[in-house]
C-alpha cells in the first residue's frame, strides 16, 4: 500500500490481547498528537518568556528553542504520523499499547532532560528516542517488503546524525554552531514534507475539491526532489554563496511550479486542503529566503522561520487535523475551529518571518504577536481534538 491511503486505514486486524489497553494507546497518532500540541503551545511561551528577560534557567537559551522545535515538537508528531501512516501501508501493527506508553515515556523523559538535566546527561536520554522510533518502523516496513518508504527510515537516521551532532557542539566536543546541525534537521523534515505533500496533496485535493482535475508529473517531480535535495546540502556543507543561492532559488521555483499543477486555487472553500497547499508554498519561499540570504540580502534566519513555522508548523496542524478525523472514524470536513487554527498558524508565520526585517524597536512585539498566534493555534488543537484522540474510534474499528 502507499501512503496515498492513509485516510481510508487497512481493514481491522484482531489482536484481542490489545482491546483492553485505553484509547490513546490504539495507534501511533494518538499520544504523539496530543503530546505535539501540548509541547508546542508550551515550548514557544517559554522560550519567548526567556528572550524579553521575563524567565531565566541555566539550560534555555536558543539553542534550547530551535533543538526543541525540531527534536521536541517536530519529529514527535513526524513518528506518530509514521507509526499510523505505516500500519496502512503494511497492515502490520506498529508499536500500540505498552510499546507505544514507554515511547512516549522515552520522549517526554527527553524534554524533561533537555529542559532541567546537564548537558551530558540531556544527550544521552535526548538521543534515545529517535532510534527506538525508527526500529519498530524499518522492522514492518521490512516484513512487509515494503521497499517504498524504506527511505524514510534513512531520513530518520540523518535525523539521529543531526542531533548527535548538536549535543556534541553543545558540549564542545565540535568546532561547529549547535545551530548548524538543527538547520540541517530541518532541511532533512522539508525533504519528508516534500515527497510526502507530493503523493497526498495532489489525491486529497482530487477527491475533496470540486473540479480539480491536480497534474502530477513524474519526472518533472523527480527534478524538483533531486533540487531540493542538492540545495539543502549545499547549506550544509556551506557552499559558495552564488552556487548556493543558485540551487536555493532554482528549488524555490521547482516547488512552486510543482504546486500550481496540483491546483490550489480551487482548495479556498476547503480549509483541509487550502492549509496543506499554503504549507507547501512556505517550502518555496523558506528557500527563495535563503537564497536571497546566501548573496547577503536578509538573514538565513529569515528562511529557516518560513520553513519551520511556515512550511513545517502548518502541515502539521494541517495533517493532524485530517488523520485524526480519518483515523478516528470522523468524516473528514472541518468545523468551526479548524479555519482558526490554520489561520493563527499562518499569521504566526508571517509575523515571524516579518520580524526579521522590521526595525528593531517593533521585532519584540511582532515575535511575542507571533507567539500568541502560533501558541492558540496548538491549544484550539487541544481542545477540539484531544477527546477524539483520547476515545475509541467512533466506528469500532481498531486504530
Amino acid at each position: 500500500m502507499s501512503l496515498l491511503t492513509i485516510d481510508e486505514p487497512a481493514a481491522p486486524v484482531h489482536h484481542a490481547p490489545w482491546s483492553a489497553q485505553h484509547p490513546v494507546w490504539a495507534l501511533g497518532f494518538r499520544p504523539f498528537y496530543i503530546l505535539t500540541a501540548a509541547f508546542a503551545a508550551l515550548a514557544v511561551p517559554l522560550w519567548l518568556a526567556q528572550y524579553v528577560g521575563w524567565l531565566s534557567w541555566p539550560h534555555g537559551g536558543l539553542g534550547w528553542h530551535a533543538h526543541e522545535m525540531v527534536y521536541g515538537m517536530a519529529i514527535a508528531v513526524i513518528v506518530g504520523f509514521l507509526f499510523t501512516a505505516g500500519r496502512a501501508w503494511t497492515n502490520l501493527w506498529t508499536p500500540r499499547g505498552a510499546h507505544l506508553a514507554a515511547l512516549a515515556g522515552v520522549w517526554l523523559a527527553g524534554r524533561g532532560a533537555m529542559l532541567a538535566a546537564p548537558p551530558l546527561a540531556a544527550a544521552a536520554v535526548d538521543l534515545l528516542f529517535l532510534p527506538l522510533a525508527a526500529w519498530p518502523l524499518y522492522r514492518v516496513l521490512k516484513q512487509s517488503g515494503n521497499k517504498r518508504n524504506l527511505f524514510l527510515v534513512f531520513l530518520l537516521g540523518l535525523l539521529t546524525v543531526a542531533n548527535a551532532l548538536f549535543h556534541a557542539a553543545t558540549l564542545g566536543w565540535i568546532a561547529m554552531s549547535p545551530l548548524t546541525p538543527v538547520h540541517a534537521a530541518i532541511l532533512v523534515i522539508v525533504i519528508i514534507e516534500a515527497v510526502i505533500g507530493g503523493r497526498v496533496i495532489p489525491m486529497f485535493t482530487n477527491n475533496g475539491a470540486p473540479g480539480s482535475k491536480p497534474v502530477v508529473r513524474p519526472r518533472y517531480d523527480r527534478v524538483a526532489l533531486g533540487l531540493t535535495v542538492a540545495a539543502s546540502i549545499a547549506y550544509v556543507l556551506a557552499l559558495p554563496g552564488a552556487i548556493s543561492a543558485a540551487l536555493m532559488m532554482a528549488a524555490a521555483c521547482a516547488m512552486l511550479v510543482r504546486l500550481a499543477g496540483w491546483q490550489p486555487q480551487r482548495t479556498l472553500h476547503v480549509p483541509l486542503l487550502w492549509i496543506l497547499h499554503v504549507g507547501y508554498a512556505w517550502i518555496a519561499l523558506g528557500f527563495a529566503l535563503l537564497s536571497l540570504a546566501a548573496l547577503g540580502f536578509g538573514t538565513a534566519s529569515a528562511g529557516f522561520h518560513a520553513l519551520a513555522v511556515g512550511s513545517m508548523a502548518g502541515l502539521i496542524i494541517g495533517m493532524m487535523t485530517r488523520t485524526t478525523l480519518g483515523h478516528t472514524g470522523r468524516i473528514l470536513k472541518t468545523g468551526r475551529y479548524e479555519p482558526l487554527m490554520y489561520l493563527l498558524i499562518q499569521a504566526g508565520a508571517v509575523l515571524r518571518v516579518l520580524a526579521q526585517f522590521i526595525p528593531f524597536e517593533w521585532r519584540t512585539g511582532a515575535l511575542l504577536a507571533s507567539g500568541v498566534c502560533w501558541s492558540l493555534s496548538f491549544l484550539l488543537f487541544l481542545l477540539v481534538y484531544t477527546p477524539y484522540l483520547w476515545r475509541a474510534r467512533i466506528d469500532g474499528r481498531e486504530g
